[in-house]
């Protein structure tokens, strides 16, 4: 159901610093990083729990979620629903190469401010 989950971060190296600490007796390991915007954890070389930051971030901070699909039409039924139940678009559905080839998503913002996403990792050009 999840495929991921991000949290943000008022200052991201020390939380870099912790969660590199507390992730590694768990068998989990950062596994990509993003520069200033944040990294990933997991195994395999597969984010499963993201830090970010961004300017500005305040102590209210929203949440990320992610939830895998099926399929890139899966995907655009999830942003469309979101739509129709008044969600605001964070990003309409396409590829995202810059996270890995193939990754294809869609963001909205929920009733309660968080970010939540629709997800697919092997999308082709044609999606």
């Amino acid at each position: 159901m999840l495929d991921h989950v991000g949290i943000n971060c008022s200052d991201l190296a020390a939380a870099q610093a912790f969660y590199d600490k507390v992730l590694t007796p768990l068998g989990y390991s950062r596994v990509m990083d993003a520069g200033e915007y944040g990294c990933g954890y997991g195994v395999e070389g597969k984010p499963s729990f993201w830090l970010g930051t961004f300017p500005g971030v305040g102590p209210n901070r929203e949440v990320h979620l992610a939830f895998e699909a099926t399929d890139a039409a899966a995907v655009r039924a999830f942003y469309d629903a979101a739509m129709d139940a008044g969600a605001e678009s964070l990003h309409a559905p396409r590829l995202w190469p810059e996270y890995h080839p193939g990754y294809y998503g869609a963001f909205v913002r929920d009733p309660d401010g968080n970010n939540v996403e629709a997800v697919i990792h092997h999308a082709g050009p044609e999606d």
